[in-house]
This record gives structure tokens, C-alpha cells and sequence, in this order.
């Protein structure tokens, strides 16, 4: 951990003089400049305390909420352009100040006083558009989603990371006011300055002019320049240390399960494996359910524990509800219960949510009932179970004996028919006679081509896009290319970019272009429905091709689930465009 903290800390200064802190950098240097000897002292101050609750308690709540991604860039705009303004009219910023001052606690501060309390003001404003010049490091600890618990750990990196930026900040300000101590002297014209400085860069980012000269000088200069930190951040050692505060260990439970059944479910058929000589191994004691919220389909809606299953065969199934693995997997689930649940088999599904919006009780329960889902299901909002086992996939089974331990796992799709032996060995290892007859399973099964990666819309994410800008959080407004290649997608229009969805506008498209037999976009639409028109290869697209959701050439958009837009007789090449009423948001592709 200490590593770590420091590699923050070092990575924080980097950022600090790197170009995505130019839109801040001069708001620093000419208030840190205007007002007394220890107001750079407090804008530092102001800067490392909003920018470590930004982005360890802001984001948490923003997420709960379903608030705008971009909220914190716009509060960071208004508090500049208001703090700017106020500048313009010295003597109404002086009685705000000595306001400020009296409300701490202190002696209101007189004529040429230090400008503490006035410089933590604008430090705040700063902090809160400060996180998305993070790199590497600081993405690790950030909750840019609501599925990774808050620990300790994580606030003593962002702090850390805060204070280095802080520190280089607080030495320019400091270098800045001796250097322009002759023109501080003019007082009043000065700060006037000052003021205008902050509103004219509270306007530039208002318009996103601060985030596209970033990407212009981004893309041509090199790297190094560019992202200071990026050869720490790749190293080794600050991977590992990652690693350790990310709650999930790459040699737990988990991976050490999946990886040993993976190889005997690639080299055992069936019949061997239902040979009373077969032994399956033991992985371990099972981990309890742990920091569970909500339980579905149990009595009373009462949480279960694995001492309560103690005799039974336990499968415990990690899902998420807009995963089309996860939904393609469901089918087989559903029907090894029926058929096996008087045998003492029990299905305990975990669900831990990807997005923001699968964290509400309502989405999971509506997806339950739409999936004829009768086994119980918990919500795991803080991926306490998923951390547990260490699990790293969605979906992911792992099959407990009747003694709790974990006896088989597996990762994704397939091999449903050596699943279910499993099951019917360890009922019968339990001393259930569980008869001939099998489950009567039928599911769609995935394309077995090589299909177009799983592609994500928000730029945390966002891999393959063509646009020539890239993607900042706020309102932006994009131009199609004029072809596409392989994978790649595009958007034209104006768009609003949070960090993992995108919201349409009046005129908003999204171009595609796929290798899939089947097409699924996670969709939304806060307080709809509304529609979304599709097309293929630039014509509507047809009947015979189109998705179970799509009717007419159009999906009615209401409910934040997964929805299905392509259904084609094979794998094929084509190029999906999009054109969504304002206010769909779209999050990811998956293919089949």
C-alpha cells in the first residue's frame, strides 16, 4: 500500500504539468497571484479536499442517483464563473471574502489580508474538474461505477494523488506571484484581471473548447509529453500494487476454480465424468454471501447462507441482468432447477451489477420476472460475494458440494450438457437418486465465428470509435467519417458523453460497422419510452433481419435493459446505423 501512495503521489505531480491541466493552470496561477501571501496555500488546500470528496463520495452518489455523468464538470463551471464574476467588482468580492472568513470562525479579514478563505473557494472549483486528468493509476481507485466498494485504501491513494498535484501546483502559484509582483501592485486592475481570466475559461469549457485543444495537441505530441506518468503507471510494480487494493486477487479462489475445471471440462466427455471412479477436486471451503443487499424469491424475501444450504448441492451463479451471456445462460439455469430442485439442488443467483441503473431493486426484480427466474437472487451492488470468491467474469458458475465446497466452476457460455453431470455427481455423491430423465434445456446458443468484440459506448471503456475527436465527458457535437473499418463505430450529432453511457440529442446517429449474426445495444430511456430507428447497410432495416425488439424499423426504448436490434440467418459483415429520439442513452454492444 505504501508503494502505491506513493506511486499516486508521484503520478498526481506528473498530471500536474501535463497538457490536460492547461484549462486549470491558468485560473491557479492568476488567483494564486491576486489576494493575500497565503492564498495559494488555500486554493492547494481547497483543491486536494474536493478533488479527493469528488471522487470518492461524489461519484458513489451520482451513480445512486442516476444523476448526469458530467454533474461535477458542470458544478466546477458555474463555481468558476461565478467566483470570476465576482472578481470583476472588487469591492463586492472583497465583503464576500471577509463574509467567508467570519464564517470560519476567524477575524474578518481586513484590506490586503491573506486570501486564504477566498483562494480555498476557487481550489474547490478547480478539485471538481480536476479527475478527469487522471491516468492509470488514479482509474484504479476512482469509482467511475457503482460495483467497486469504497476502502480505505483507495481514499489514501486519491488523497495522495491530490497532494502531489497540489504540491507542483502550490510552486508554480508561488514562482507565478513573484514573477508578476509588479503588476499585483496595481491592486484592484489586477484582480479585475484575475476575474476575467476565470470567466473566459469557465465560458472555454462551457463550450468543450478545453477538451478539444486537448486532444489536438494530444495527438501530436508524444507521449511522454503528453502523459508524464504513463512509464510508471505501466509498470509492473504499480499494476501489482493495484491490484491489492482492487479487492479481487488474480490467484483466488476464483480463478484458481475456473482454471482447473476448464481443463476438465475440455478433456472429460460426459460419460467419464458420470463414472462413479470419476472424483471431482476439491478447490476449497466456499465464501459466504457477503455484503448483500436485497434477496429475491426467497420466503419473506430472508437472506440464505451457505450454513443454512449445508446438505444440498449449491450452484452460485454470477450474472448481471443486461450481460447476453449471462441471459443466454439463464434457459439451462431455469431448467437444471426444475428438474433437480426436489433432489436438493438449489440455484443461488449474485447479482452484480456492470452499470449504474442495475443496481436498483426494481430493474433486477422486472428482469427476474421477464426471465421466469423462480431460484432465489440476491443483489451484490458492492461486489462483496464477487470479491469473495475472487471471480472475474460474468457469467461464472460455481458448483458446491453438500459440504460447501467448491468442486467445479466455469466462466461463460457452453458445455451445458458436462454442467449438468456435475450437478447429477455431486446430488448423487450427496446420496440422491436423481433417476435418468434429464432437464429438458433449449437456448440460444453463441455464434461459434469470430465475432465483433464486446463494445462500449462511454469513454471509460470506449475502444475502436473513428471519430476524429475524441470522447470527453459533456455535450459535444461529432462528425461521421466517411467509411468505417473492421469493429470500428461512430457517432454524428450532437451527443452528451458520461463516462460510461452517451445520451442522444435532436440529431444524433450512431454507425457501426460488425462482424455477428446477432446484435444487442444496452439501452435506456429515463422517463420515456422513446423510439429509435434502425437501419442496415443505409436502408431501413428489414423484418427477416431485424431483432425481436425492433417493430417497423423502429425499438421503442423504455426500460434500461438489453436490447436486441439484429437478427440475421449467419454470421455476416454490415453496418448498423442508429438514429435515436433525444434522450435514449446507449451504453454497450454485444454480438452473437
Amino acid at each position: 500500500m505504501a508503494l502505491l501512495i506513493l506511486f499516486g503521489f508521484v503520478a498526481g505531480a506528473a498530471t500536474a504539468v501535463s497538457p490536460c491541466v492547461l484549462p486549470v493552470l491558468p485560473v491557479a496561477l492568476s488567483a494564486g497571484a491576486n489576494g493575500g501571501r497565503r492564498r495559494p496555500l488555500g486554493i492547494v488546500a481547497g483543491l486536494v479536499v474536493s478533488f479527493t470528496f469528488a471522487i470518492v463520495a461524489l461519484v458513489y452518489v451520482i451513480d445512486a442517483l442516476g444523476l448526469p455523468g458530467d454533474l461535477l464538470r458542470t458544478l466546477a463551471i458555474v463555481v468558476l464563473l461565478a467566483f470570476g464574476l465576482l472578481l470583476l467588482v472588487p469591492p463586492l468580492a472583497a465583503r464576500v471574502e471577509a463574509l467567508g472568513s467570519r464564517f470560519a470562525g476567524r477575524v474578518p479579514t481586513p484590506r490586503g489580508g491573506d486570501g486564504f478563505w477566498s483562494g480555498t473557494v476557487v481550489g474547490a472549483s478547480l478539485g471538481l474538474v480536476y479527475a478527469p486528468c487522471a491516468g492509470p493509476i488514479l482509474a484504479g481507485v476512482i469509482t467511475v461505477t457503482a460495483t467497486q466498494p469504497f476502502t480505505a485504501g483507495r481514499l489514501a491513494v486519491a488523497i495522495a494523488y491530490g497532494l502531489g498535484s497540489a504540491a507542483v501546483l502550490y510552486a508554480l502559484m508561488v514562482g507565478g506571484r513573484r514573477a508578476v509582483r509588479p503588476l499585483v501592485r496595481r491592486g484592484g486592475a489586477f484582480q479585475v484581471a484575475t476575474g476575467a481570466v476565470m470567466v473566459l475559461v469557465a465560458l472555454a469549457m462551457l463550450g468543450n473548447y478545453d477538451t478539444r485543444f486537448e486532444s489536438a495537441i494530444a495527438s501530436d505530441w508524444p507521449s511522454w509529453l503528453t502523459t508524464p506518468a504513463e512509464g510508471l503507471e505501466n509498470t509492473g510494480s504499480a499494476r501489482s500494487a493495484l491490484a491489492s487494493i482492487s479487492g479481487i486477487s488474480p490467484h483466488g479462489l476464483g480463478s484458481r476454480a475456473t482454471a482447473g475445471s476448464e481443463e476438465e471440462i475440455t478433456r472429460t466427455p460426459p460419460s467419464r465424468l458420470a463414472a462413479k471412479k470419476m472424483k471431482l477436486p476439491v478447490y476449497g471451503k466456499a465464501p459466504e454471501f457477503t455484503d448483500t443487499e436485497r434477496w429475491f424469491n426467497t420466503p419473506g424475501g430472508k437472506p440464505l447462507t451457505l450454513r443454512q444450504l449445508r446438505g444440498k448441492v449449491v450452484l452460485v451463479d454470477f450474472w448481471t441482468y443486461s450481460c447476453i451471456n449471462c441471459i443466454r445462460t439463464l434457459p439451462y439455469l431455469n431448467a437444471w432447477y426444475r428438474r433437480y430442485h426436489r433432489d436438493g439442488f438449489v440455484i443461488v443467483g449474485v447479482h452484480t451489477p456492470e452499470f449504474p441503473f442495475e443496481r436498483e431493486a426494481g430493474n433486477v426484480e422486472a428482469a427476474i420476472r421477464r426471465e421466469g427466474i423462480h431460484y432465489p437472487v440476491v443483489q451484490d451492488n458492492e461486489a462483496g460475494t464477487w470479491n469473495a470468491y475472487g471471480n472475474l467474469y460474468w457469467p461464472a458458475e460455481y458448483f458446491l458440494d453438500a459440504h460447501g465446497e467448491v468442486r467445479f466452476a466455469d466462466a461463460g457460455e457452453g458445455e451445458y450438457g458436462k454442467k449438468e453431470e456435475v450437478i447429477r455427481r455431486l446430488l448423487a455423491e450427496a446420496g440422491k437418486r436423481v433417476g435418468a430423465a434429464r432437464a429438458d434445456a433449449h437456448g440460444i446458443a453463441p455464434s461459434n465465428a469470430q465475432l465483433t468484440p464486446e463494445t462500449y459506448l462511454g469513454p471509460y471503456r470506449a475502444e475502436r470509435n473513428a471519430n476524429d475527436s475524441e470522447l470527453h465527458y459533456g455535450l459535444d457535437t461529432f462528425t461521421q467519417p466517411s467509411s468505417l473499418g473492421p469493429n470500428e463505430w461512430a457517432l454524428g450529432g450532437r451527443w452528451e458523453v458520461a463516462a460510461e453511457s452517451l445520451t442522444a440529442s435532436a440529431d444524433s446517429t450512431l454507425k457501426l460497422s460488425f462482424e455477428a449474426r446477432r446484435v444487442y445495444l444496452v439501452l435506456g430511456a429515463p422517463g420515456g419510452p422513446r423510439r429509435m430507428r434502425v437501419f442496415l447497410d443505409g436502408r431501413p432495416i428489414a423484418p427477416a433481419e431485424a431483432g425481436a425488439d425492433v417493430h417497423g424499423g423502429t425499438v421503442t426504448v423504455h426500460a434500461q435493459r438489453l436490447y436486441q436490434l439484429v437478427e440475421l440467418p449467419r454470421v455476416e459483415h454490415h453496418v448498423l446505423e442508429l438514429r435515436p429520439q433525444a434522450g435514449i442513452m446507449g451504453y454497450a454492444f454485444t454480438f452473437g
